[in-house]
């Protein structure tokens, strides 16, 4: 079979930052607690200009100019992985992004699974690319959903690194670079009504009275429940998922060279890299500086990397996430030049 390999990221994290400091000021939580156990110095919000989808474009024209090609004629399908919270409602994302990068003779669609959805892309691209012979696929999203918290709620304290940036992948196919195996994905519906923002659907739409009692941001009902039911399942779920992808892609936890781990406070992420038996610093990348930028971390993940020499030709490189709802994500690549394994 014919392998998709990754031509080409781009990444966006706009400059603006909210500091230690501030949060702390704002939410009541010590600096030190969010430096220490959070683990986060700041994190990228956005600016004016930097909307959902406009952040996505800034990252696709770094993705393209890198791959040396032309949208125009050379991208056949695009695949908008970013959140829904964006620039307004009702667009099609994927249609939007199409137009802004150029990809004029693609075809364009949207996919959401919160913090999976850059898995849940690329395994349908590959599915795609495989089935109908698309020769490129760009995978776009934005995210700034730290829009959406609300520093003085004290029950979304877990969420206050939400952060902002937008990033950008090229796929192409009969291509022996960078190759993507097999991904693995878990979903459990028992926490579809854990996290969600109150207002703005049909159960209650926006109005005055919601936006003073601010239901506008993103709540939990029930922190403690959450969290019992939680610590039962996550981190085994998210084991599962990792050795569900090297397994597929005929690897075990002793080949994983790099992991590109979704941002998380340092204590879990120092865990599941310990109980992958990865180093934690050297075979991942942990933001302090940025926060946590969804279903973008992975793919930052991938650019800090390669900047950083932690990424080299032939390594097994795991890619992981896990979203509210709750969903647990991780795929498997093969970077560098395939050698034929």
């Amino acid at each position: 079979m014919r392998k998709i390999g990754i031509e080409a990221i781009g990444t966006y994290i706009p400059p603006e930052r909210h500091t230690a400091q501030y949060i702390s000021e704002q939410s009541g939580t010590p600096a030190e607690i969010i430096i220490t156990k959070i683990g986060m110095k700041s994190k990228a919000v956005p600016g004016p200009d930097d909307h959902t989808v406009a952040m996505g474009v800034k990252a696709a024209k770094i993705a393209i100019e890198r791959a040396g090609i032309d949208p125009a004629k050379d991208i056949d399908l695009v695949i908008w992985a970013g959140e829904v919270y964006a620039e307004h409602p009702m667009q099609t994302y994927a249609i939007k992004f199409q137009n802004e990068v150029g990809a004029t003779k693609a075809w364009a669609f949207d996919v959401n699974q919160r913090c999976g959805t850059i898995v849940v892309a690329m395994i349908i691209a590959k599915s795609l690319m495989e089935t109908q012979g698309y020769k490129r696929v760009l995978i776009g999203s934005g995210y700034r959903n730290c829009d959406l918290i609300d520093y003085s709620n004290i029950r979304t304290r877990f969420m206050h690194d939400l952060a902002a940036s937008g990033v950008a992948m090229i796929l192409r196919n009969d291509y022996s670079q960078n190759v993507i195996l097999e991904g693995s994905v878990i979903t459990d519906g028992q926490f579809s009504e854990d996290v969600y923002v109150p207002a703005g659907g049909t159960v209650i739409p926006i109005t005055c009275k919601a936006i003073e009692k601010r239901m506008q941001y993103l709540d939990v009902p029930d922190p403690p429940r959450l969290k019992a039911r939680l610590d039962r399942l996550s981190m085994t779920n998210f084991l599962k998922v990792v050795d569900e992808s090297l397994e597929k892609s005929g690897y075990t936890r002793k080949n994983i060279d790099y992991l590109g781990l979704i941002r998380m406070k340092r204590s879990a992420f120092e865990f599941v890299a310990n109980e992958l038996g990865v180093h934690p610093y050297n075979q991942a990348t942990y933001f302090d500086e940025w926060g946590h930028m969804g279903q973008n971390d992975s793919i930052v993940s991938i650019e800090e990397g390669l900047k950083d020499g932690k990424i080299k030709d032939g390594d097994i490189v795991v890619l992981t996430a896990a979203g509210i709802g709750w969903s647990w994500n991780a795929i498997t690549i093969k970077w560098g030049m395939w050698k034929g394994e």
